[in-house]
């Protein structure tokens, strides 16, 4: 189901960043006291060319010298977070779409995630708005959605229901069958051409596996749920509530197809001039 719509911190990142200050203050101090100590003789009117040029002469020159071998120690630690700081910008997790209740401004705002919805198709047979509603569903297109963690003794954060976690909230043990039976095997749950992939590949097991129609959103999305095993028993009957978030992601279906309907060819103009002149 969908997981909560509360905004996760990181207490690892804050603290990562408070070390990183320290470490640039720290820093910007050596620098700076370097740099009083090279210009000391200038800032007390005193002219350089009236010293022996010899490094002993200058009683300031061995003490440069020894700050200048700390700062070429503290250097690349420096370089290094610097490093790690624009790395994991580059990295950060992708907003969510603004309009997710349309999905002609869904692939608007992401105009990569069309091509990706579209090679899925290609791929498995299942329509594009049947994906994208699961997809919905599942995360509201969150990279990093996860199933809200139960409680302990009603105070403390218990752990999570499983280990579902992305945008098409996979488990572990199913996201490990899909690499190994796609052969793709550097998959990432928080990709979002990797997750739509994935509910293609498991939809179209479903109408393998359990006899559903490829254009049958209802009973499709009660395969994702409750797992081809769980289908074919029935599991489903007994939960009302998940009837009818089922009839939920069907209207979604339905409603997506409608809106793609009106605006998919603008989406496959711009691929074939992404494409042109390859």
């Amino acid at each position: 189901m969908m997981p909560d719509e509360k905004n996760w911190t990181n207490p690892e990142f804050q603290a990562f960043y408070e070390t990183i200050s320290i470490s640039t203050r720290i820093l910007t101090e050596k620098f700076l006291q370097l740099f009083l100590d090279i210009t000391r003789p200038a800032r007390q009117g005193r002219s350089v060319a009236n010293y022996n040029l010899k490094a002993m002469s200058f009683p300031h020159i061995p003490a440069a010298l020894r700050m200048g071998k700390e700062l070429c120690r503290v250097a690349p630690l420096f370089l290094i977070c610097l490093l790690v700081i624009v790395f994991h910008g580059c990295a950060t997790t992708p907003n969510a779409p603004q309009q997710t209740d349309n999905t002609c401004e869904i692939f608007r705002e992401n105009q990569k995630w069309y091509r990706s919805a579209h090679k899925s198709y290609k791929s498995w047979g299942i329509p594009i708005p049947i994906m994208m509603a699961i997809i919905h569903q599942e995360s509201r297109f969150r990279a990093d959605a996860r199933p809200p963690r139960g409680s302990c003794l009603w105070i403390f954060p218990g752990s999570r229901p499983s280990s579902a976690f992305g945008y098409a909230q996979a488990g572990n043990e199913t996201w490990d069958q899909y690499r190994t039976s796609t052969g793709n095997t550097g998959a990432d749950r928080d990709d979002f051409d990797d997750a739509i992939d994935f509910v293609g590949w498991y939809c179209n097991l479903s109408h393998i596996k359990c006899s559903i129609s490829k254009n049958d959103a209802y009973h499709l999305y009660l395969a994702y749920h409750e797992g081809h095993g769980g289908f074919n028993r029935k599991t489903y009957r007994k939960k009302a509530w998940l009837l009818q978030v089922a009839r939920k992601v069907d209207r979604r279906a339905q409603k997506y197809e409608s809106q793609l309907a009106s605006c998919e060819r603008e989406f496959r103009r711009r691929a074939c001039c992404f494409l042109w002149p390859f």
